[in-house]
C-alpha cells in the first residue's frame, strides 16, 4: 500500500472514484488465455481482475467466427488447466459446445471480468512501482477508468484484431460484399452466387468447403507456398503424430515421414494449384509459427472441381477481379481469410517483453514473463497447449510472490500484537 499512497501522491487525482487499486494482478482480455490464467491464479489463492473490452467472455469465439468451425485439434490437447472437456464431447467439439466449456469453466473458478472496459494505455510507473492501465466503457456511459496495480497479464491474444490488406481497387470500385472471415457466419446467403476467397489457410479452407457445400461458385486467391496435412492419418491426429515423432527423431526426419504420409492421402497436391513451401510443415511452425492446414474436406472440393485454385490478384473492377495471369473472373463477392494480428503494441507503452510486431521478443518457452511485473499469456503461436503452459507459469510465478509477501505481513502483525501487549 505504500506504494499506492506515493502514486497517489505524485499526480492530482481530482476524482478518486475513477482509480481502482487492484490487490493482485490485472489480466486483460477473457478468451481463453485470460480466463486460464484468471482460473490457476484462483487457485494459488491471488485476487485478481479481468478486464474484457467485449460484453462476453470469448468474444472471438462468440461474436467471429462462422457456424461450422470446429476444433482443429484433439480436445485433450485444447482443454484449458484443471478442467477437462466433459467426457460425451466429440474429440473435435463445435463452436457451440467450445463456447459452453468456457462458460462453464468461468463459472467454475468464479471468474466475472470487467465487461466493455476497453484498454486505450497502460504503462510502468517507475516512481511507484505500479502498472496505471486507463480504460473506456465501450458502453453508452463512455465512462473513463484507471486500474492500478503491481503485476500486468497480457492477454489479449494473438488474434485481436482483422487484418485487410490493401488491394487495387477493393474498397473503390467493386461492387459486390467484401467482408473478412471473422464477418462470415455461413454459405447459405451464398448460394449459386461466385465468391472469392482471398487466403489459403485454415479459414481460407474451411471458408471456401463451406461455400462448396452451399452451392456457391467459390474461388481461392493461393499466392504462395502451404503445406496441407490430413487432420487425421490412420485415424490418429497428425499433431499427435508429429508431437510423438518429434521425442523420437529430428526434426528434419519428422518433416519428411510427415509429407510421405500426406502424399500417400492427399496425394500430389501441385497439379491443383497448392505447391509446398521448401521448409517442412513442423520445421516452418517453430521458425515462422505458420500453422499447416489441416483438411477437413476442402481438398476434396478442389480435386473435384467444386473450389477453384486461382493465383494473386491484380485489381478489382466493378464487378470482376483481375488475376496476375491476366485472367478475369466475374464476382458477387469477396471473403477476405486474410488472418488476424495483436493490437498490443496500440496501447502497452514498454518495449522490453512485445516486440512491434505485438509478440513476446524470446521465443516459447520463455515468452511468458517479462520485467516489472508483465507477463504475456497466449502469444505462443501453440495454440490452446501453449496459452495454458503460460497460465500455469504465470500464476505460480505471482502466487509465490503472494505466498511469500502474506507470511512476512501476518509475521509483522503478529510481532507488532506482541509488542503492544508487552507495552502494557
Amino acid at each position: 500500500m505504500e506504494n499506492m499512497f506515493r502514486l497517489m501522491g505524485s499526480e492530482d487525482f481530482s476524482d478518486r472514484r475513477r482509480c481502482i487499486w487492484v490487490n493482485g494482478p490485472v489480466i486483460v482480455g477473457a478468451g481463453p488465455s485470460g480466463l486460464a490464467t484468471a482460473a490457476c491464479l484462483r487457485e494459488e489463492g491471488v485476487p485478481f481482475v479481468v478486464l474484457e473490452r467485449a460484453d462476453c467472455i470469448a468474444s472471438l469465439w462468440q461474436k467471429r467466427t462462422y457456424d461450422r468451425i470446429k476444433l482443429h485439434l484433439p480436445k485433450k490437447v485444447c482443454q484449458l488447466p484443471k478442467m477437462p472437456f466433459p467426457e460425451h464431447y466429440p474429440e473435435y467439439p463445435t463452436k457451440r459446445q467450445f463456447i459452453e466449456y468456457l462458460e462453464s469453466y468461468a463459472n467454475k473458478f468464479d471468474i466475472t471480468p470487467q465487461f466493455n472496459e476497453c484498454v486505450q494505455s497502460a504503462r510502468y510507473d517507475e516512481t511507484s512501482g505500479l502498472w496505471r492501465i486507463k480504460t473506456t466503457s465501450s458502453s453508452s456511459s463512455g465512462s473513463e477508468m484507471e486500474y492500478i496495480c503491481r503485476w500486468l497479464v497480457v492477454a489479449t491474444g494473438e488474434n485481436a484484431e482483422k487484418v485487410i490488406p490493401e488491394i487495387d481497387g477493393l474498397t473503390t470500385e467493386f461492387n459486390g460484399e467484401v467482408v473478412h472471415s471473422c464477418e462470415y457466419k455461413s454459405g447459405e446467403k451464398y448460394r449459386g452466387k461466385s465468391v472469392l476467397v482471398v487466403g489459403c489457410g485454415n479459414s481460407g479452407m474451411e471458408v471456401s468447403l463451406d461455400l462448396a457445400n452451399h452451392n456457391a461458385n467459390a474461388s481461392m486467391v493461393v499466392r504462395s507456398s502451404v503445406h496441407v496435412l490430413p487432420r487425421e492419418i490412420l485415424g490418429k491426429s497428425s499433431f499427435e503424430i508429429s508431437v510423438m515423432l518429434m521425442k523420437w527423431f529430428p526434426l528434419w526426419l519428422v518433416d519428411k515421414i510427415l509429407l510421405i504420409l500426406a502424399w500417400l492421402i492427399l496425394g500430389n497436391l501441385t497439379k491443383y494449384g497448392l505447391k509446398r513451401p521448401k521448409m517442412g510443415p513442423m520445421e516452418l511452425k517453430i521458425v515462422s509459427g505458420k500453422t499447416p492446414v489441416l483438411d477437413i474436406g476442402a481438398m476434396d472440393k478442389i480435386k473435384s472441381g467444386e473450389v477453384e485454385i486461382v493465383p494473386g490478384i491484380r485489381r478489382f473492377s466493378r464487378s470482376q477481379v483481375e488475376l496476375v495471369d491476366g485472367q478475369r473472373l466475374d464476382l458477387d463477392a469477396v471473403v477476405l481469410a486474410t488472418g488476424y494480428r495483436s493490437n498490443v503494441p496500440s496501447w502497452l507503452q514498454e518495449n522490453d517483453l512485445f516486440s512491434k510486431n505485438g509478440f513476446p521478443k524470446s521465443p516459447f518457452p520463455n515468452a511468458w514473463k517479462g520485467k516489472s511485473g508483465l507477463y504475456a499469456a497466449g502469444f505462443t503461436r501453440k495454440g490452446l497447449a501453449g496459452a495454458s503452459a503460460d497460465a500455469v507459469n504465470i500464476a505460480k510465478d505471482i502466487g509465490n510472490v503472494w505466498r511469500e509477501e502474506t507470511k512476512r505481513q501476518k509475521m509483522r502483525t503478529r510481532v507488532g500484537h506482541r509488542r503492544c501487549i508487552s507495552v502494557a
